[in-house]
């Protein structure tokens, strides 16, 4: 641009310059709306291409939304899964938190006293250099077992009676058996004074163990003890309404002051001297097995009081005979006579009768193939016959013989139901723990065990065993001072006959009744020793001294 010079007085009229320049603002403006408008316009397929990529990102969002929603499902069942197993996890431990806790309550319950009371507890051991025995007496405090103290400072068990509770009591040398065995724990735990034991730890002396009181009564065990005499056999006494074993007496018997002495010779005894026949003997029952039988068909046939049967001495049946005692012919019966007379003939007739599945439940429900109540150490009741058993095997069982197994624990058991009601009573020895001196530490009470059959049950019973002691086999405790129900029982236990034990369950005052008691003599010679004579003295003993 070439320069001008102005003289003075020539300056160019600036306004009207700056009025004929051309606007480049709105050069400007129009340019940018024609850059504007040839912006816009694009080729044909540019929309199509747009189109298409908003579709393709579209498609690749719902994909990842897709995506997302199966992370996220996955990570639920992910997360469901780690729940469930944390579920089982947590059962699986409360579970065994639940069986161990179980076992624990079952432990101490169950099995506390009987770990407690094991030989093989050591802890005995260290109780008894600190604790002098306990005593054991009967009810009325009369001494059973007692510990003296010698002046050497030896310490001698002593049992003032020897052998009359040898069984029951037991003995405390060469190990342990009866009372002593399942009341070591009691007999080396002192409740006495505290203030004492103190004083005996600084004194260095042996605290008194607690005594023992057993519900046995010395009178009844001496009156059973001798009423046996030199037969083998057993006695069981008890109280229906309570379930106290008053007496408990196994012949032979042994003196339990002379255990260690003895043991070898004890030990091979042919007799089984250490055998409590009582809880521990099986017998085969003979006719005190017809209250079971009874009771199964009064069960069966709810019109058994149309019973009725003549007996000619003898009952055939498919080429089996079965004889009434000394073949005697009881004419017709109905079924109180049958029970009163112990008529075989008749029963063998009823056993035919019998459904002999419900014959089975029957026994079972008295006990026959199960546990015992009670805390003595027993055997098992057996009954046998099978469903398909043949003629023969059934009417010996109605009988009371063939293969049938009881103890005379048992069958007191079934006696005292009945003269109770039909309610079983928990058997028991022990009445009481005291300290030393005669301070009750601990009372046990009589127990419900179970409902052998129902009060009607039990009623009709009582009356069949109030006819055997009224004009049957059990007569000869009929016209005493007290009134009997009972049932005899022979039973053969040898091929030719002529071996027999003899027995009597039953119990006294039948109206209110007091003992229940079963006896069985082995091998007995009936002219001289029966159950019901040994039974006689034992309720004579009770209420007539």
């Amino acid at each position: 641009m070439k320069e001008r010079n102005y003289r003075n007085g020539e300056l160019p009229d600036l306004d009207q310059q700056l009025e004929s320049l051309p606007d480049e603002s709105g050069h400007r403006d129009q340019k940018k709306k024609e850059q504007g408008k040839s912006r816009t316009r694009r080729p044909d397929g540019e929309p199509k291409r747009k189109a298409a990529r908003s579709s393709q990102r579209d498609g690749q969002g719902r994909q990842k939304e897709a995506q997302a929603e199966r992370s996220g499902a996955s990570k639920k069942k992910e997360k469901r899964m780690t729940n469930k197993e944390l579920t089982r996890v947590t059962y699986i431990f409360v579970t065994l938190f639940l069986v161990l806790m179980g076992y624990l309550v079952y432990f101490n319950v169950v099995k506390s006293k009987e770990v407690v009371n094991s030989t093989y507890n050591i802890r005995q051991d260290l109780l008894a250099d600190r604790v002098l025995r306990g005593s054991i007496t009967d009810k009325n405090g009369e001494v059973l077992a007692q510990t003296v103290t010698n002046d050497d400072g030896s310490e001698t068990r002593e049992y003032p009676d020897g052998e009359v509770f040898a069984h029951v009591v037991g003995y405390a040398a060469k190990g342990k058996s009866g009372l002593e065995s399942s009341q070591n724990f009691n007999l080396l735990t002192s409740n006495a004074f505290f203030l004492e034991k103190l004083a005996n730890e600084f004194k260095d002396q042996k605290n008194t163990g607690d005594t023992v009181v057993t519900t046995l009564d010395a009178n009844l065990q001496n009156a059973a003890y001798n009423a046996l005499g030199d037969n083998k056999g057993a006695v069981v006494v008890m109280e229906p309404s309570t379930g106290k074993i008053l007496a408990m007496v196994s012949k032979p018997s042994f003196d339990p002051n002379n255990v260690s002495e003895n043991w070898d010779a004890l030990n091979n005894d042919e007799n089984s001297s250490l055998l409590n026949r009582a809880t521990l003997g099986q017998y085969t029952p003979g006719s005190t097995f017809k209250l079971v039988t009874t009771l199964a068909f009064m069960r069966q046939n709810p019109d058994y009081n149309n019973y009725s049967f003549e007996c000619n001495g003898e009952f055939s049946q498919n080429g089996a005979t079965i004889h009434c005692y000394n073949s005697t012919a009881h004419g017709e019966e109905n079924l109180t006579d049958s029970v009163a007379n112990s008529c075989n003939s008749s029963f063998s007739n009823i056993g035919l009768q019998l459904d002999k599945a419900e014959w089975r439940k029957t026994a079972k429900q008295m006990l026959f193939n199960s546990k015992l109540p009670g805390d003595v150490k027993y055997n098992e009741s057996s009954f046998r016959l099978k469903t398909d058993a043949g003629d023969a095997d059934t009417m010996m069982t109605a009988i009371g013989q063939g293969e049938t197994q009881v103890s005379p624990y048992h069958m007191a058991m079934i006696v005292s139901a009945i003269a109770n009601g039909g309610k079983l009573m928990k058997p028991y020895l022990v009445d009481k723990i005291t300290n030393y001196a005669g301070t009750t530490v601990k009372k046990y009470m009589p127990e419900s065990c179970k409902e052998l059959m129902t009060s009607s049950e039990a009623a009709q019973l009582t009356e069949y065993m109030k006819a055997v002691v009224d004009y049957g086999t059990g007569a000869a405790l009929s016209g005493a001072s007290y009134t009997v129900a009972g049932k005899t029982g022979t039973a053969e236990v040898s091929e030719d006959g002529n071996t027999v034990h003899s027995w009597f369950v039953g119990f006294s005052n039948v109206d209110n009744p007091e003992l229940a008691i079963s006896v069985c003599v082995e091998d007995a010679d009936t002219a001289t020793i029966t159950g019901v004579s040994v039974a006689k003295q034992v309720f004579d003993s009770y209420y007539n001294n």
